[in-house]
């Protein structure tokens, strides 16, 4: 059984937020598929499957505020099982709550099941459905014998639902009926069925606005509704306060514009970067080193690489710099872990942490996991997905992999050299300055070559000045054979 947690963006982060749920208990999901949306202060995070399942259960509502690390949601083989004494009603799945084969059952408790009663089997439908699911097929106004599964044993499931309806409303369209006559998907209570996908603040603004999320065009994965596709609240409404008082939800941010993030608390995300930095300098012992680093073998193998590749395949530099320091930390092991319990803990990875720069103030630190084994061009391409994604404010759960040291590169700024601050329980942060032609004595001869300055700031508790010296002059000695990285 596969458990979605809560992600962190490091040791300053301590909750989130649920935004949007896509799956619902029951359906089928894939690896690398989309589930869920979470807010946090700098960020929204969509959280992605690792592996081919059934959603289970769902333990945390949308809008519910959560610490890191409390489970979200359970992703098993789609095999039913009995739910567990303590388990509350509400929160059973559609795999529990399916239909079961009575061999199914006698195989289960090693024993020939009793034959079902006269009544049971009037009762039986003819489709194989849950109970909620088979109501919220009857508030559709669906034929739920002409309903098509494509669950397991040919199990009706809520996608199928919203695909029947979504059909049926293409037909009604296509039929040129009014809009405004009787909807297939009206309900028959009290409380309609969305199907309209929409992020959890984009479906209380529309109800707080008195608005119809169906005619909404949606710019979230799958098309899902958010809070900025909607239109502002008619004047007077008596909505603009209660729209206030909401949570805010990240959109993606268009290239150029220069704020933090959309609906970032900037005073906030300052806030939990004082912390973070305070609690740093205050518990850890730094010590700082520094090695002006020749980079002129490597700027020339790019330049004879780059000149056949396309624009899309080209490698730049930082890409070889972030490969040789993931490369130096694994010769380095010291450096490539946790200071926890009053003692150093090595990671069995390199899970590169990357701070990036928000446009308007602030930071973020995603992670490149597994670093060490990714070849220049699939580095290349992980370090730009990731700063995309973390300056449009719409990170993946993967980019919040707990990362076991961290880069942090002003060379873009002209600065000669920076000396970052540990982020706690990490032991180490590697400095990058700008390329510069500098005068420098080659075989015994004063010529200039492109130079940069890198530094250490490492934990004094779990290395000495001499491992760190180590790990540098590793970094210097792999950026002299970019063609091994």
């Amino acid at each position: 059984m596969i458990e979605f947690r809560m992600p962190s963006l490091g040791a300053d982060m301590t909750e989130g937020t649920v935004l949007h749920w896509f799956v619902h208990p029951g359906d089928p999901v894939k690896r690398g598929d989309i589930v869920a949306e979470v807010d946090t202060t700098k960020a929204a995070i969509e959280i992605e499957c690792f592996d081919d399942g059934v959603v289970e259960q769902i333990r945390v509502p949308e809008g519910r505020t959560v610490p890191v690390g409390e489970v979200l949601a359970t992703i098993g083989d789609g095999v039913p099982s009995a739910p567990s004494p303590t388990q509350p009603a509400t929160a059973r799945t559609d795999a529990e709550l399916a239909p079961r084969e009575p061999l199914a059952v006698a195989a289960e408790s090693g024993s020939q099941a009793p034959a079902a009663s006269s009544a049971e089997s009037e009762q039986t439908p003819p489709q194989r459905m849950t109970p909620l699911i088979r109501r919220l097929a009857e508030q559709a106004g669906l034929d739920v014998d002409a309903l098509h599964g494509t669950g397991p044993a040919g199990r009706v499931l809520r996608s199928d639902i919203d695909s029947a309806v979504r059909e049926h409303e293409a037909a009604h369209r296509e039929d040129g009926k009014v809009r405004g006559g009787p909807s297939p998907a009206a309900s028959t209570d009290s409380s309609p069925v969305r199907h309209t996908r929409a992020s959890g603040l984009a479906r209380r603004l529309a109800d707080a606005r008195g608005l119809d999320l169906s005619a909404a065009t949606g710019s979230g994965p799958g098309g899902a509704v958010r809070a900025g596709d909607l239109p502002p609240a008619p004047p007077g409404s008596g909505t603009e306060k209660s729209a206030e008082t909401m949570p805010t939800e990240a959109t993606a941010q268009a290239p150029g514009t220069e704020s933090v993030g959309p609906g970032r608390d900037v005073a906030a995300m300052r806030s939990m970067i004082a912390a973070a930095m305070v609690r740093s300098k205050q518990t850890v012992p730094h010590y700082y080193l520094s090695d002006t680093i020749d980079v002129s073998a490597a700027t020339n193998w790019l330049l004879r690489r780059n000149a056949t590749a396309s624009v899309e395949s080209r490698i730049l530099l930082p890409a070889v710099l972030f490969r040789a320091i993931a490369g130096a930390a694994r010769q380095v092991p010291e450096l490539n872990g946790y200071w926890v319990h009053d003692c150093f803990q090595p990671a069995a990875a390199v899970h590169l942490g990357v701070v990036v720069s928000l446009r308007g103030g602030g930071i973020i630190v995603p992670t490149i996991a597994d670093a060490d084994g990714l070849d220049l061009p699939a580095m290349m391409s992980a370090l730009r997905s990731v700063v995309a994604r973390a300056r449009a404010g719409r990170l993946r759960s993967s980019d919040t992999t707990a990362a076991t040291i961290t880069v942090t590169n002003l060379g873009d700024m002209g600065v000669d050299s920076v000396y970052g601050v540990i982020a706690v329980p990490q032991v180490a942060i590697v400095g990058l300055g700008a390329v510069r032609e500098r005068p420098c004595a080659v075989d015994g001869m004063v010529g200039v070559r492109p130079q940069l300055t890198a530094t250490l700031s490492a934990d004094h508790r779990a290395s000495d000045g001499a491992t760190g010296a180590r790990f540098l002059h590793a970094i210097g000695d792999l950026i002299q054979r970019p063609q091994e990285l």
